[in-house]
């Protein structure tokens, strides 16, 4: 309004003449759209680099999420193989004083055979010990229903009232739970 204000008085100071008339009027449509090219321009402008600078922030927060996400990953899997092999040191540590007791009984000098196998059921039930302390049992299987989850038919016999149909009849190789987990099933006689 202001500018409109001085525009018009600064037409009537001036001489109009026919060649500064023409000139008036050639000027103001253009002035005036780019004035108003102007102002409809810098709002969008500012949204543009607002919304650009916006993007450059996400764009920098993704890299450092995953960059963060990496190192973890790297961290995590070095942690679970070194968890592997302090865990398995510790199991080794508590078997050597049963690889001493077996070598002890290897190296002993008896005849007697009963001496020789008292030794060696020590050392049985002591590596059993061990194992068990670890979470590793063997399955009972003879009698038991069969289950090829946890058992493995190799051979079928007949029926009898002591051993009904699909009844283990006879342990062929023991099979062994981790905890809940079977790591080894059971060969088994089953009767059919």
């Amino acid at each position: 309004m202001k500018q409109e204000q001085e525009h018009e008085k600064s037409e009537k100071e001036t001489p109009v003449t026919e060649e500064t008339a023409e000139a008036t009027v050639e000027q103001k449509p253009e002035e005036t759209e780019d004035q108003e090219l102007t102002q409809e321009n810098n709002p969008a402008e500012a949204e543009i680099e607002r919304l650009h600078a916006e993007l450059q922030d996400l764009q920098n927060r993704y890299l450092r999420v995953q960059a963060d996400f990496d190192n973890f990953r790297k961290r995590s899997r070095q942690e679970k193989e070194e968890l592997s092999q302090y865990a398995t040191m510790r199991l080794v540590q508590e078997l050597l004083p049963v690889i001493d007791n077996f070598q002890l009984a290897m190296n002993a000098q008896t005849d007697d055979v009963d001496t020789l196998k008292k030794g060696i059921d020590m050392v049985w039930r002591q590596l059993q010990q061990i194992l068990e302390k670890e979470g590793l049992f063997r399955m009972e299987t003879v009698g038991q229903r069969f289950d090829p989850n946890v058992h493995e038919a190799v051979m079928q016999v007949e029926a009898t009232e002591e051993f009904p149909s699909g009844t283990i009849v006879e342990e062929l190789r023991s099979g062994y739970k981790l905890k809940e987990k079977v790591i080894r099933a059971a060969m088994v006689k089953v009767a059919q």
